[in-house]
């Protein structure tokens, strides 16, 4: 067995394990920048072959339950370690569920087995709402990022986006803010674009960001099942209106950016990773737009880089970066 890296940080654990692959990864509940029960999960979903041990000073019930249903396949109470240590990792390694001697009297069997669809992997989740007349498709969609200096950034390229959809018979969904909504519809207007003629072909979708995430937020967190049906749905709505062998879905939005000014970061790079889930899976071609300017702050680096890895392509202002 070979250690091929050591983090501290939730943020770079995420990043380290989707880049090296491990068959085994060790975590502890209290880490700086994602806890390890988020970390834990978005290992899940880019990850789904590595196995997750974890070994915590944290002996509740309710959090080992927690992570095992999540997906983990063992629980090392710290103070058992010198004991028990070694003996779950070869658990573990042998796709054995192992919980802490230290937990006795908890029922954990088969907790691993068992998890629910509330921690289900976002891609089953994905098929299991799949909708009728909507196909997994090979060719895989991007989801690139936009970070804009100001509104008119915003609207220049979001507008560029949405006409150039629209021109090549694609069908747009637009998730902004209302204000955004009324600017982007004026834009498209002036450049030439019948955006009722669309609207009502159903070929552009505007939809209020704050409705569309109220339909999967639980907590303040993505929920994968939620996500996976209302995404499910409304990809469905727009294929109906797709004809022709290379016309695609296309969506832009404010999402997980609204999120991040909400000050949830989590639950942006979360949200973030679902849709790119959708972009592979069904062929949608997804731009979102963050302010570049509230990723100036302390402590921001890491999270600027996390949701940048997490796209296809960055741009700053239009340029590709």
């Amino acid at each position: 067995m070979e250690v091929v890296c050591e983090l501290s940080d939730g943020l770079a654990a995420v990043q380290k394990a989707e880049e090296l692959c491990p068959d085994l990864i060790l975590l502890d509940i209290g880490l700086p920048s994602l806890n390890g029960i988020e970390v834990a999960r978005q290992i899940r979903n880019l990850v789904p072959k590595a196995k997750i041990l974890f070994l915590s000073q944290e002996s509740s019930a309710e959090v080992v339950k927690e992570v095992l249903n999540l997906g983990a396949r063992g629980y090392v109470v710290k103070t058992q370690a010198g004991s028990e240590l070694l003996a779950a990792v070869e658990a573990v390694l042998h796709d054995k569920q192992f919980v802490s001697k230290g937990l006795a009297g908890q029922s954990f069997a088969d907790a691993a087995d068992a998890h629910t669809l509330d921690y289900a992997n976002p891609k089953e989740a994905l098929a299991s709402h799949t909708p009728a007349g909507v196909e997994r498709t090979e060719i895989a969609g991007y989801h690139d990022v936009l970070f804009y200096s100001d509104d008119a950034r915003f609207l220049e390229n979001f507008s560029r986006f949405i006409e150039a959809n629209l021109e090549a018979g694609n069908t747009a969904i637009v998730v902004v803010t209302e204000a955004h909504r009324v600017s982007l519809r004026e834009i498209l207007q002036a450049h030439g674009v019948d955006v009722a003629i669309a609207f009502e072909e159903g070929r552009y979708i505007p939809l209020s960001v704050s409705e569309t995430l109220s339909a999967f937020m639980v907590d303040d967190m993505p929920d994968p099942i939620r996500f996976a049906k209302a995404a499910g749905d409304l990809i469905g709505r727009a294929a109906k209106t797709v004809n022709g062998k290379h016309r695609r879905v296309s969506a832009c939005g404010e999402c997980a950016p609204s999120l991040w000014a909400k000050g949830l970061a989590e639950a942006a790079i979360r949200t973030e990773q679902l849709w790119n889930d959708v972009a592979r899976t069904y062929g949608v071609d997804i731009l979102c737009g963050y302010p570049v300017d509230t990723f100036h702050g302390d402590g921001h680096g890491k999270i600027f880089q996390t949701i940048c890895a997490v796209h296809s392509t960055v741009y700053q202002d239009g340029n590709t970066s």
